[in-house]
């Protein structure tokens, strides 16, 4: 009977070890995927003007209030601009 209660008490202490330690693990990894996202800025997406095609601003060009995707469909989009004019 003492060996039962020895064997008992042995096997509560781990158990409730190995659960704090699975507890301390979820923590540890929730607390770094909030890191990992707290890293990435927000970086709004922006339509071309010329091809509609989203992208990031900071990828894009701006001119007389329009986003462009590159310095041809910016050309392209201000030259049809000026002969509707």
């Amino acid at each position: 009977m003492n060996l039962l209660l020895i064997r008992l008490i042995i096997f509560a202490v781990l158990f409730f070890a190995g659960l704090k330690l699975y507890r301390m693990y979820r923590e540890w990894k929730q607390d770094r995927d909030a890191d990992e996202q707290d890293d990435s800025p927000a970086n709004p997406m922006v339509r071309c003007a010329w091809c509609k095609v989203h992208l990031p601003e900071n990828d894009a060009l701006r001119e007389k209030g329009e986003w462009f995707c590159s310095i041809e469909h910016r050309d392209k989009f201000l030259a049809e601009d000026t002969s509707e004019d």
